[in-house]
């Protein structure tokens, strides 16, 4: 009877490489790690930046940091924990159909938001009032390199660092350009179907252009918009997603924004975290005897020491914080989802 197993070694897993996309990122061509290490006998440099970043502290903590709705009541919510795990899916799909790189593309996907702030975007613009430019991809690199340094290959580093659209140049690999259209594939759906279920919008208020093209508020819309990237990129030989979806998506995007993410509703959520965050910031610029000796840069000026140690907070730890070395919190109306 024939073996039914067989070993695959690191060496192994390099020549399957090869087969490929020509445009895929090849391991053994990485630009290498920053200190020279030797090579695992069974993984390629990627998937051990993968497993260095799953089993980190840093991910941990993204289980209590939400999304988009602040320290909501209910348990069905987004946090940035399965945000990580969705765009890692998403992600991994659109490598797979484009025979790229997988092991690089889930590298990247599960590390893209260790960086964030508590309370999101509301928190990370608390951060960049003191340090201007401050941006949490950049923050989830330093957090790997210094903070909790794993020794990152240069190819994982640099999908962290630009996985958000605003941020330039672009990353260099097409495995973090589909991890890019997969960050926002994957908020935009999840963030919409939240909004109806939080009663923040009805189905029915959802752009009719959206509706009409991908069908009510489902798990099929990953699906179309996922397939939307495959076959413009198979078609075009350019990553990239179809014009009238892409153009769709960005519609879908600014209603977000104006409805949800902006909205009335969550505005005084964003204030508690706005204020939260500041208050916390400045209270440990005061006082850094607080800031643990086990996540500082001791050669850094102390904003620097002050700004790591509150971004790196979830939600629940800077709230807990607040109370016992400043006072209470502001306290908006849970959002019940």
């Amino acid at each position: 009877m024939p073996a039914q197993y067989m070993y695959r070694d690191r060496s192994i897993r390099q020549v399957q490489e090869e087969q490929l996309a020509p445009a895929a990122t090849r391991s053994r061509r990485s630009r290498g790690r920053a200190v020279r290490e030797p090579q695992d006998a069974d993984r390629t440099s990627f998937e051990v930046d993968r497993d260095r970043i799953l089993h980190s502290k840093a991910f941990r903590r993204l289980r209590h940091k939400t999304q988009v709705f602040i320290h909501p009541d209910g348990d069905h919510y987004v946090t940035r924990l399965t945000h990580a795990l969705q765009v890692t899916q998403v992600a991994r799909s659109l490598g797979a159909a484009l025979a790229l790189n997988e092991a690089l593309v889930e590298a990247v996907a599960i590390g893209h938001d260790v960086g964030h702030t508590p309370f999101g975007h509301a928190g990370e613009d608390v951060i960049a009032a003191f340090i201007p430019g401050w941006q949490h991809g950049a923050q989830g690199v330093r957090i790997y390199d210094t903070l909790e340094p794993v020794n990152l290959t240069w190819e994982v580093r640099d999908g962290i660092r630009a996985h958000t659209w605003r941020v330039t140049p672009p990353p260099s690999t097409p495995e973090a350009v589909c991890v890019r259209w997969a960050d926002r594939i994957a908020y935009l759906t999840h963030d919409a179907r939240d909004a109806v279920r939080a009663g923040l919008l009805t189905a029915d208020e959802l752009p009719a252009g959206v509706v009409d093209r991908l069908g009510p508020p489902s798990g099929s819309w990953i699906g179309q918009l996922l397939r939307a990237v495959v076959d413009h990129t198979i078609r075009t030989d350019e990553l990239g997603m179809e014009p009238q979806m892409a153009g769709m998506m960005q519609d879908l995007r600014a209603f977000m924004f104006e409805r949800v993410y902006l909205s009335d509703r969550l505005a005084g959520h964003k204030q508690a975290a706005t204020a939260v965050t500041r208050r916390l910031v400045e209270y440990h610029l005061e006082h850094p005897e607080h800031i643990p000796d086990t996540y500082r840069e001791h050669d850094a000026d102390r904003l620097r020491q002050v700004t790591d140690y509150v971004a790196g907070m979830t939600d629940r730890y800077a709230l807990a914080t607040h109370e016992q070395r400043i006072g209470p919190v502001p306290t908006p109306v849970p959002v019940d989802l």
